[in-house]
């Protein structure tokens, strides 16, 4: 009896242990709630422009958001873009893409994931709740008056491009998809993570992967950017910084090899590119215009 009740003691000691790591690893890889920057002042937009809302998705949980109207001189309804920051960032921090897209006339909505900004919290976050947060996000901005439905495209940052990239390879729902500084595999940014934290991949790294890949309830390979890039239909603009040290820009090249829909735009920047993309905004402006408005017919002559 004595040694029964030994392994069972072992067993649940044992057990605990286990359930401490894995509330650990969880804890371990939470993302940082970062402090908003001035919206107002990020956009350089009068207040009347701006509107805070607040997006119900999924698990009864709601997101906040900032939408962006156009230029009073856009007749309706325009076309929009929903834009989605990276893990630790927040909406704030995606406003420099705000002022060329609305002088361009489009309706831009900022989302805060779940468990960043102000947003509300969860018990954890993934790359594929953020793809519930982008697919969320759409459903309340196709539904807005004078927001143009069949004219939406995305623009989302490093973990929000990749799931950007796995939003639209399982709905075809969007026009374009613009993907700034996206990582070619998970498991790759993941060992890079582990690297960085002097934690030995062998059996331990190995372990966290394979818990992660659990909680999340998918397999890194399932929503590896490598795999959903070239199920996406509409075309994709690839952006990648030339010194970006977080995504090798290997990564984009990898990627850009995978879709005849995608283009690739290396500029002078590291993995932020918030500052390295304003030269290109031009470039962003006329690939979303070409990708996501009609196309003006021809006029007709007398030959014709």
């Amino acid at each position: 009896m004595t040694a029964v009740l030994g392994a069972a003691a072992t067993l649940g000691g044992v057990w605990a242990l286990r359930k401490l790591a894995h509330r650990g690893i969880v804890r371990g890889l939470r993302a940082p709630r970062v402090p908003h920057e001035p919206l107002d002042d990020a956009f350089g937009l009068t207040s009347d422009r701006v509107r805070q809302v607040h997006v119900p998705t999924a698990g009864g949980k709601h997101l906040a958001a900032w939408l962006v109207s156009p230029p009073q001189t856009v007749a309706a309804p325009a076309p929009a873009v929903l834009v989605m920051h990276g893990w630790g960032a927040n909406a704030s921090m995606m406003g420099s893409v705000v002022p060329p897209l609305h002088a361009a006339g489009f309706a831009v909505l900022l989302l805060d994931a779940r468990c960043h900004g102000h947003s509300d919290d969860e018990t954890f976050t993934s790359m594929p709740r953020f793809a519930e947060d982008i697919a969320a996000g759409l459903a309340w901005l196709k539904h807005q008056p004078n927001i143009a439905a069949d004219r939406v495209a995305l623009l989302g940052h490093s973990v929000g491009a990749a799931a950007a990239l796995l939003h639209a390879a399982r709905h075809h729902d969007v026009g374009a998809v613009v993907s700034l500084s996206a990582f070619a595999h998970p498991a790759e940014v993941m060992r890079r993570f582990m690297a960085d934290k002097q934690i030995p991949y062998g059996l331990l790294g190995w372990y966290v992967m394979r818990h992660v890949q659990r909680v999340i309830g998918v397999t890194f390979d399932e929503i590896a950017p490598l795999g959903t890039l070239p199920a996406v239909r509409c075309p994709i603009l690839l952006v990648h910084g030339l010194r970006d040290r977080t995504v090798p820009v290997d990564d984009a090249y990898r990627l850009l090899a995978t879709s005849s829909n995608a283009r690739l735009l290396l500029v002078e920047g590291d993995h932020d590119l918030r500052e390295a993309m304003a030269p290109h905004a031009h470039a962003l402006v006329s690939f979303l215009h070409r990708a996501i408005e009609p196309a003006t017919p021809a006029p007709r002559t007398g030959a014709d």
